[in-house]
């Protein structure tokens, strides 16, 4: 794994713990959904996606903005509600608009949107693609049935990203979920890879064909095995601590982990310094 990947991951979990620690002290207002433990999913997707594709995020979207633009700023700042925020404030940690980046905190409404701009890429720009997130809880949505039907009858250039995290909410995917991911794309004729481990590398060779084929109109389903560290918001976790699963950073070899984790936090640290010391943010109406 490069260092820059690393870097981005550390920086994406510097974040997350910092959001915790400011609402732990009263400091925010709202909610937040953490992404502790699924850092690297996002990081290795973009590293196989083009600035001219659209990205769809969800409720846990700290890391897919991240992973996409190198600002931490603008994104502390929106949901502060401080000056310099990426949406003036009022989009707060769920609804965040920038560019051909999007992202909602109502589950499954992302991907019949994604679908839309696929099938307007298809027409007007060939080669791009629109990726969604979203997770497995999401397979209880009926949009999101409708979107992968059209995706597979219009050959849209769509790529699912799905973190499968084994719980939604608070209730295990296997208390909510029959059958298999894998099984309910294949009923669309839709492709699906599982990505098992964390190696950015790894996951991005495993799944470069996959997009490729995104890209000509093959939609696809891209299944991630992984593990949610932290609570569904702020302090609401019921899991028993065994039953969390192994943390990525625990399985890292690289000789600079420690060095580029502590600039990840004197970022971080140096960002919310810079943030809390701004005025309100304010919206004026075009």
């Amino acid at each position: 794994m490069i260092d820059a990947d690393l870097s981005r991951m550390l920086l994406i979990r510097a974040f997350e713990r910092k959001l915790l620690d400011l609402f732990g002290r009263g400091l925010l207002n709202g909610t937040t959904h953490t992404c502790l433990g699924q850092e690297y999913v996002p990081v290795a997707v973009e590293g196989l996606l083009h600035p001219a594709d659209h990205v769809f995020s969800n409720h846990r979207g700290h890391g897919h903005y991240l992973a996409r633009f190198d600002d931490p700023g603008g994104l502390l700042a929106e949901i502060m509600g401080r000056e310099g925020a990426v949406c003036s404030g009022v989009g707060g940690s769920q609804h965040i608009r920038r560019d051909r980046y999007l992202s909602t905190g109502v589950q499954g409404e992302s991907l019949p949107v994604a679908a839309g701009v696929a099938l307007h890429l298809k027409r007007a720009e060939p080669g791009r693609l629109a990726c969604a997130y979203i997770g497995d809880g999401t397979f209880g949505e009926g949009s999101v049935y409708e979107a992968l039907n059209l995706a597979a009858l219009w050959r849209l250039p769509l790529l699912v990203v799905v973190e499968n995290n084994g719980i939604a909410q608070s209730t295990p995917t296997s208390a909510n979920l029959a059958g298999t991911i894998e099984g309910r794309a294949a009923a669309f004729g839709i492709a699906h890879a599982l990505v098992e481990g964390a190696d950015v590398d790894g996951i991005r060779d495993l799944l470069a064909p996959l997009v490729a084929g995104v890209r000509e109109g093959r939609p696809a389903v891209a299944e991630f095995v992984t593990h949610r560290l932290g609570p569904h918001s702020k302090g609401d976790d019921t899991r028993p601590a065994h039953a969390i699963g192994v943390d990525w950073r625990d399985k890292l070899l690289s000789p600079r982990l420690e060095e580029l984790e502590a600039e990840a936090e004197a970022r971080v640290e140096s960002v919310a310094a810079d943030v809390m010391a701004r005025p309100p943010s304010r919206w004026e109406a075009a």
